[in-house]
């Protein structure tokens, strides 16, 4: 388990709203953006770990953590660029998983000059054309009416079986605590956040045909049983970015930082000392 670091805590202005950040460590800036199931405390176990080598940051998109806005339309990607400007950090290292892998990549690809290394863990890609299995579509389908009707601690409940237990193996085969912090992380924000309706404008053309622009040092992580459309997104970025290395993790599915804090550590300690 991760020990408490010390670290700087804020909020920088936004357009329309306030993004709470988090700060420890010195050396080349290293940025954690979360999923959209979470809020930036599923880091706790890379945030402690990477600030003894960087300096690490970690905030709260739009919508979730203790980050606020208006109901605006806004920029993902100027958000992330008006944080490292108000942080006075001139490139970093940005690292995001899912909904926030997707943010990672179109801010490299809207800010190349802002990022010497990117790596997306299982990242959404814009515009990318997938399908969902068929056993994955129920819940699915379940989760959309619950969001639209409020019910917020099924909701969470749902959401925790999605995205940490998966759809190939039993709610006992993974570790309780990390099912019980992503439960919280979306309960917390379903109720903090239900009032707050911004509006994220989309990368113009979306990511999916603009994936060889990317020429920084590329890291593509994805675990071997998330859901069905994760893998071939995985190995769309893997392809089409040039010289990216991709690293899959067996037995895990869409949490991997979480489910395999020190495997996740350790690989990615080893990609960017590896970077000249």
């Amino acid at each position: 388990m991760s020990q408490p670091v010390e670290s700087n805590v804020g909020y920088v202005v936004v357009e329309g709203g306030h993004l709470y950040y988090e700060v420890a460590g010195a050396g080349h800036p290293l940025v954690f953006i979360h999923a959209g199931v979470a809020d930036s405390s599923m880091w706790d176990e890379q945030f402690s770990f990477f600030s003894e080598y960087y300096q690490v940051i970690r905030y709260d998109t739009r919508g979730f953590g203790k980050t606020n806005s208006a109901s605006v339309s806004f920029s993902n990607r100027q958000d992330l660029r008006d944080l490292l400007d108000y942080l006075k950090v001139d490139k970093a290292y940005v690292v995001g998983l899912s909904r926030g892998g997707q943010i990672a990549t179109d801010f490299t690809l809207e800010f190349p000059e802002r990022v010497a290394a990117l790596v997306p863990v299982a990242a959404g890609v814009g515009g990318f054309q997938g399908e969902l299995a068929p056993n994955e579509l129920p819940k699915e389908e379940e989760m959309e009416k619950l969001e639209e009707s409020k019910e917020f601690e099924k909701l969470a409940q749902i959401q925790a079986e999605i995205f940490v237990t998966g759809f190939y193996r039993n709610q006992d085969e993974v570790d309780s605590k990390v099912f019980a912090k992503v439960r919280k992380m979306v309960l917390d924000n379903s109720i903090a956040h239900q009032n707050e309706s911004p509006q994220p404008r989309t990368l113009t053309p979306p990511g999916v045909g603009r994936l060889a622009e990317i020429k920084v040092p590329t890291l593509v992580i994805v675990g071997d049983i998330d859901e069905s459309v994760m893998l071939p997104m995985a190995d769309k970025m893997a392809t089409d970015i040039p010289g990216a290395k991709k690293v899959i993790f067996p037995g895990v599915a869409h949490m991997v930082n979480m489910e395999k804090p020190t495997e996740f550590n350790q690989t990615l300690l080893e990609f960017l000392q590896g970077l000249k």
